[in-house]
């Protein structure tokens, strides 16, 4: 039988007792891990080694944690980042999101609530993997770049900023994260539970109903008719599913 390849983690971590204590649990949870213990490092270990996922502090020697993402999402968009930091102040957490941050934890922090981070965004990234193989159809368009078009909907990635038939509004990072979901599978029939499982990781608050909740947005923001939606389709006993010319 064919050995699967474990994921890999790289971890840019200064502290030595945190950085081993997160190496040992997700070599427990069968991921590869890799410690880089400046930003420095942390560039080089990344370019090299190519993770799955990127643990990553603020305050860190030789280059900070935001000069590191950002030096990141100018080359590579996909790439899971999650900021693990003692600074859980809501300006750092925004500047972490207007630079492309996919989530955010403050230190200290819950072990098992920070497996459970890992796993839904090395799970997200599978999902945004298989999106980019289904893309063969030559009219196919996968998301691929900071913004998104379809129809007279504009949509920029970086700003959280949509135009569209709603007018000019700001995006949470969860409608963010589900539409690049569609996007990138766009004309497949997605369910509510893979919806619910690729951006919410089936966290305790979340139901399906969620996912419903959230299509009603989508539609009031998107559709020029709401109630008789061409983008943001239902497929009866399936889901969801995006589409467009």
């Amino acid at each position: 039988m064919e050995a699967v390849e474990k994921k890999r983690i790289l971890v840019i971590e200064d502290e030595v007792h945190i950085a081993d204590g997160i190496q040992l649990n997700l070599n427990l949870q069968g991921y590869g891990v890799s410690i880089a213990r400046d930003g420095i490092d942390g560039l080089e270990q990344w370019r090299s080694w190519k993770p799955d996922l990127i643990v990553l502090d603020i305050m860190l020697p030789m280059i900070d944690g935001f000069s590191i993402l950002k030096t990141i999402r100018k080359e590579d968009e996909k790439i899971p980042v999650l900021i693990l930091s003692a600074r859980g102040d809501t300006k750092d957490k925004v500047k972490g999101l207007r630079y492309g941050v996919d989530d955010y934890l403050s230190k200290p922090f819950d072990l098992e609530e920070f497996l459970l981070r890992v796993e839904r965004l090395i799970r997200k990234k599978g999902w945004y993997e298989e999106g980019a193989r289904a893309g063969k159809n030559p009219g196919h368009t996968l998301f691929l770049g900071d913004t998104y078009t379809f129809g007279e909907n504009y949509i920029n990635f970086i700003t959280f900023k949509a135009n569209c038939a709603a007018g000019e509004i700001i995006l949470t990072e969860q409608e963010v994260t589900l539409l690049k979901i569609f996007i990138a599978n766009k004309g497949k029939p997605l369910s509510r539970e893979m919806l619910l499982n690729a951006g919410w990781g089936y966290s305790r608050d979340t139901t399906t109903r969620t996912v419903d909740n959230f299509i009603v947005r989508f539609r009031k923001y998107f559709e020029k008719k709401p109630k008789k939606p061409i983008y943001f389709k239902s497929r009866r006993s399936v889901g969801y599913i995006f589409d467009h010319e």
